[in-house]
């Protein structure tokens, strides 16, 4: 087990970004976001430029029952501390994902009028938001999840540091094509908030280094810990290069991990071993 605090790091140019793996306690909403924004600062301090939280990290994945209870806007409460906490320690945040209460939504445009989303929103290191991302495949084997929330539909990038950044979750690993639409929007680094528990450590780990691999571009998966109900989340949190190298990971306790990402790097693979140019489909 990786002790807490603990971290891995690559020095090199370009943009540094940490993933935090955070102890997640089931609708504990209020402890989970105090250690959210610690890990910021947390982050910050190291001069990092982009921190990325997990899945549903103030509720609780498999908090099934806190879903509708603890659900909030993109502008509410939990978004908005971390908003000013980007502004206020100059660092982009990835607000891994919230539950995200559709018919409150009042400033970007929803998939449904009502409902419950699985929303993640990247603000910048002023605190402006550039982009909302919402789950698109929503997970129904031994899963309320589908049952529950509506899938997104938007899908756009942003550019932080120099570096354009997608966001995926989870599930949404199993499928490549959603991948493929964000590298055609220029996706250099795909941020991939998750909820992954065991025993399904392989499927964590191949699926991530695949996409990386057939894409061409950093990948960088930041899971939660803790014990739920019926669940474990497995942490090994990772960052992967173009190659599909791993260049820092965790084990299964709180951590921050760092890497830092190169744009020169992506175009340097593409231009080596040109695959994603001789596409026929």
């Amino acid at each position: 087990m990786t002790p807490p605090n603990a971290a891995s790091e690559v020095s090199a140019e370009g943009l540094t970004i940490a993933l935090a793996q955070l102890e997640i306690e089931a609708g504990h909403v209020e402890a989970n976001v105090d250690r959210a924004l610690e890990a910021v600062e947390r982050a910050a301090a190291r001069g990092v430029d982009l921190v990325a939280l997990p899945e549903l990290f103030n509720v609780g994945y498999f908090a099934f029952d806190c879903y509708a209870r603890d659900a909030e806007p993109i502008t509410g409460e939990t978004a908005t501390r971390l908003q000013k906490a980007a502004a206020d320690h100059e660092i982009a945040v990835l607000a891994g994902t919230i539950v995200e209460d559709l018919a409150a939504a009042d400033a970007v445009d929803t998939p449904a009028e009502e409902g419950l989303a699985n929303t993640a929103v990247l603000f910048d290191a002023d605190g402006t938001r550039q982009l909302v991302y919402r789950k698109h495949h929503l997970f129904g084997y031994e899963s309320a999840e589908s049952e529950l929330l509506v899938p997104g539909e938007r899908l756009e990038t942003a550019t932080i540091g120099g570096v354009t950044v997608g966001v995926t979750t989870c599930y949404d690993l199993r499928f490549p094509e959603l991948y493929r639409r964000l590298v055609d929007a220029g996706a250099e680094l795909i941020l991939v908030p998750s909820a992954w528990p065991y025993p399904r450590i392989e499927h964590w780990q191949t699926l991530s280094r695949a996409r990386a691999i057939e894409n061409q571009c950093y990948v960088a998966t930041i899971n939660g810990v803790g014990e739920f109900e019926d669940a474990t989340l497995l942490g090994r949190s990772t960052v992967y290069d173009p190659w599909g190298v791993t260049l820092a990971s965790s084990g299964d306790g709180p951590t921050l991990v760092t890497a830092t990402v190169d744009p020169e790097a992506v175009a340097d693979v593409r231009a080596e071993f040109p695959a994603l140019r001789d596409r026929r489909l």
